[in-house]
């Protein structure tokens, strides 16, 4: 009997992860990639001795990547390896304050404490509430597609629904925040995790509190190698497996008819499949590929999620007081999402965020230097001269950096490159650089992103972060996830 065929276009985590489950069910499975590189965002720059991971920087829920290897036959450990980071991050104020966020909760509660002036449990009691929040409605949104008749039907959903309470939905994340914190720096800090999907604390629900769960009850992460160790192990993984990978070849258009999925156009060729799934930006793939203008207006209807602004700095020192992940906090928070969102602006005192992974693997960076991952969140881009705005930025973001740690960061600058909108929409196919898609700065966003499943042409799928369940990795192993059940479904029926 011939095996059914599946395209994935798109090498992205959600796109590595579906290729492999597609391929287990049963299917013979290609995947096209525009770049010379597997891995989308989740990519390595190497240059003048330093070596970067290129997009995302914190690897938390490591269980998604077990439960793919496990789902595949094959032993993690021929792959993959990480090991657990008892500091989740180290947080620095303008006032001079700093605090280190354990992940033990009862360390970082005593540190709340000391350094905040917070009341004894207050961090242990907005966990737990968290972690409940995360089990009874977290678990099952994300697990799932909400576009199916017969997720609704599941009584884990009726459940899930009966669990919802007010705060979590009509109040914003600061505001919820600020009814369980007394200082307003402790606030600013769980406010931080609405950037996690790219969305504005408050503008988001007070849903987005179950995110803090992920970091400091589960865990924070480092994958020996980098992040792009991920990408590398689930790209093996999809070779032993049998994937193909068509590098270097971007896609023209999906063919359908009738209602159905045909395939794909790539180059000068036509190839033919029973399932197609687009790990590219959705609105990418109607506008392009489908050539659905009104479907890719739609899409457009959603706020843009935030974008940002990188820095890849070789230092020729080290830095002794930081840590693998680092906040330096803007003074005023609020002001700084007001600029991003509605101003479409950077702001003038930026919150800055610097990975180094040579913290935790010295051989990432020379001997005696250090690697420095500097993000700084930028809006979307709507033709912004990003040349001049990247310049006046770098001298912003020296100054604050020199200030708080009483050095000349500058003069320790010996390697950099830059990532902005326009390169990481040029990169990534992120439209206008969105690194997660639409924002979730409405109470019914978890619902208005796109389903991983297109209704009037069967057979073609979507996954990553631009749909459901969102952006991150961990929702990008999910949305995977979903997506292989979907077709097993469909064809199931059929």
């Amino acid at each position: 009997m011939q095996r059914r065929k599946a395209i994935v276009i798109g090498s992205g985590v959600a796109g590595l992860a579906s290729a492999v489950r597609l391929t287990v069910q049963g299917f013979e499975t290609i995947v096209f990639e525009r770049n010379s590189y597997a891995g989308g965002k989740l990519s390595l720059l190497e240059k003048d001795g330093f070596r970067f991971d290129a997009g995302p920087s914190l690897f938390t829920q490591p269980q998604n990547i077990e439960r793919l290897f496990h789902d595949a036959g094959e032993d993690i450990h021929d792959y993959f390896h990480y090991e657990s980071v008892p500091l989740s991050c180290r947080y620095f104020y303008d006032d001079g304050k700093v605090l280190d966020a354990a992940t033990d909760a009862h360390v970082f509660d005593e540190a709340l404490q000391t350094v905040m002036g917070e009341e004894k449990g207050a961090l242990l009691h907005y966990l737990s509430k968290s972690e409940q929040l995360y089990q009874s409605i977290g678990t099952v949104f994300l697990n799932h597609s909400l576009h199916k008749r017969r997720t609704w039907l599941q009584p884990s959903i009726i459940k899930a629904l009966k669990s919802v309470r007010f705060p979590y939905l009509f109040s914003t994340l600061h505001q919820y925040n600020k009814k369980h914190f007394s200082n307003p720096q402790t606030v600013q800090l769980f406010n931080r995790f609405a950037t996690y999907n790219g969305s504005n604390p408050y503008q988001t629900p007070g849903m987005m509190s179950l995110i803090p769960h992920l970091e400091l009850n589960e865990g924070t992460f480092y994958p020996k190698g980098g992040m792009i160790s991920i990408t590398n192990a689930l790209y093996a993984l999809a070779v032993k497996k049998g994937v193909r990978f068509y590098l270097n070849q971007p896609v023209d258009s999906i063919i359908h008819h009738q209602g159905r999925v045909k395939g794909i156009v790539a180059g000068t060729d036509n190839y033919f499949a029973d399932v197609v799934v687009s790990n590219a930006d959705v609105y990418f793939t109607y506008q392009q590929l489908l050539r659905d203008e009104s479907k890719a207006r739609k899409v457009l209807k959603q706020e843009r999620s935030c974008s940002g602004v990188i820095f890849y700095w070789g230092m020729n020192k080290e830095f002794p007081q930081l840590h693998l992940h680092n906040i330096f906090f803007s003074g005023n928070y609020e002001a700084e999402f007001a600029s991003i969102f509605q101003r479409k602006q950077l702001f003038h005192d930026p919150t800055v965020y610097v990975n180094i992974t040579s913290k935790m693997e010295a051989e990432q960076a020379p001997a005696g230097k250090e690697n420095w991952f500097v993000l700084i969140n930028a809006p979307a881009n709507t033709k912004q001269n990003w040349e001049q705005l990247k310049e006046e930025l770098k001298q912003r973001v020296v100054q604050k950096l020199s200030t708080v740690l009483n050095e000349d960061v500058s003069a320790a600058i010996e390697s950099e490159e830059t990532l902005d909108p326009v390169t990481i929409e040029s990169r990534t196919g992120s439209y206008l650089g969105a690194l997660y898609g639409t924002s979730s700065n409405s109470k019914m966003a978890a619902f208005m992103r796109h389903p991983n499943f297109q209704s009037h042409i069967r057979g073609l799928y979507f996954c990553g972060g631009s749909v459901h369940p969102g952006g991150g990795i961990p929702l990008c192993f999910k949305s995977a996830e979903i997506v292989s059940n979907l077709v097993a479904q469909d064809f199931k029926r059929s």
